[in-house]
């Protein structure tokens, strides 16, 4: 990498290097920003950015993926309107940084990444925190303030409305561990994953212009599904604190299809807390029951799946050793995660990818998923 930097811009020196991961969410889909529970892991495929300073007062950005700079005066940054294109990213994230009292110094990033973009694996948070490490460039800031401000990057810069999810995970991963994150109190724990097993993500290789659009409304329906519960029960802030019976009550004020989308997000709630005893009781069946189970959630009720991931999802589960399997990520496209036996992973990519291949005449991308440390120098 470092020769790759020397040849884009001249020196090398002064280089630094910071890591940050992708994710898969192993369970607890579209609960993040309704302030509930989420159990992702941090993968090994991550986001290097390589910086070093320049000494022209301009801060340049290269990307190694689409081989493409974009370069700005460093003194100009706050002022910067989105450019609608993968340099919002550390852009907002530089916009951030100085209304959070630090300033941005003239540099060179290079950007390099083996999280694949559109996959649901989240390159978006990844190219963030990584982002944000590197303009850091060493100063001190704690690593919730770290998360939560590559989350505002994405919501104001962006201007996608994005739970905290995956920059947390991203921060917070742990080694051979998923991570139980409570997205009200922005506290988590970590949870032992049983032995024997292993998580493989499937790319569906599309991603449907349905994506964005569709995220919004889920947004937005969920929101007025809180509004009617609020004034009903005045304990409901958030779709995190109501209940089924709550939801029954409400049903007749509610259209059919914001009722959908809040039994959704308040039954995956407590299909977290059961997969995360089931992984404490080592009951990978339990496990992979409920990430059908969310899938299905996901496909009827919330409506974000679509037929390369359902194909996806029932071919798995006609295959030697498999578990469960469901859709991961917002939806639309992007991945399926598979929890399979350990040792029926070559296997499963084989058959996985010869039925994908039939159906759609497209060969899938297949990663085995290897809990990962959350960002750092590396």
């Amino acid at each position: 990498m470092q020769e790759t930097f020397r040849q884009l811009f001249g020196s090398a020196d002064g280089m630094r290097t910071f890591r940050a991961p992708g994710r898969v969410n192993l369970i607890g889909e579209h609960t993040d920003y309704n302030l509930g529970f989420v159990l992702p892991v941090a993968l090994d495929l991550a986001t290097t950015v390589a910086i070093a300073p320049s000494h022209d007062g301009m801060l340049r950005v290269y990307s190694q993926h689409r081989q493409e700079m974009r370069q700005w005066k460093a003194d100009d940054v706050a002022g910067l309107s989105p450019a609608h294109d993968w340099s919002d990213y550390p852009i907002g994230v530089a916009r951030e940084l100085i209304q959070a009292g630090f300033p941005i110094q003239p540099g060179n990033l290079l950007i390099s990444s083996t999280v694949p973009e559109g996959s649901g694996l989240s390159s978006s948070a990844a190219l963030e925190v990584s982002s944000a490490l590197a303009l850091l460039h060493g100063r001190a800031l704690q690593r919730l303030e770290l998360a939560l401000l590559c989350q505002r990057a994405e919501r104001n810069f962006v201007g996608m409305p994005c739970g905290v999810m995956d920059q947390y995970i991203s921060v917070f991963g742990r080694r051979d561990c998923a991570v139980e994150i409570d997205c009200r109190s922005l506290g988590h724990r970590t949870v032992a994953l049983p032995e024997g097993i292993a998580f493989v993500a499937v790319n569906t290789m599309v991603k449907h212009a349905l994506a964005s659009s569709a995220y919004r409304e889920r947004v937005a329906e969920c929101a007025a599904a809180v509004e009617v519960l609020g004034r009903r029960f005045p304990g409901v802030e958030s779709l995190r604190d109501a209940s089924l019976e709550q939801l029954a009550a409400v049903a007749p004020q509610l259209s059919e299809i914001v009722a959908r989308r809040a039994r959704h997000v308040v039954t995956e709630d407590l299909r977290v807390g059961r997969f995360v005893e089931a992984s404490a009781a080592g009951d990978p069946r339990l496990m992979g029951q409920l990430m059908l189970e969310s899938h299905a959630s996901l496909r009827d009720d919330y409506q974000v799946s679509c037929a390369e991931l359902d194909f996806l999802v029932d071919s798995a589960m006609k295959l030697d050793g498999v578990y469960g399997s469901r859709m991961t990520g917002g939806g639309f496209g992007g991945c399926t995660v598979t929890l399979l036996r350990i040792g029926a992973e070559s296997a499963f990519q084989e058959q996985i990818s010869a039925a994908y291949g039939a159906k759609f005449g497209v060969t899938p991308l297949v990663y085995t998923c290897r809990p990962s440390d959350g960002a750092a120098e590396m």
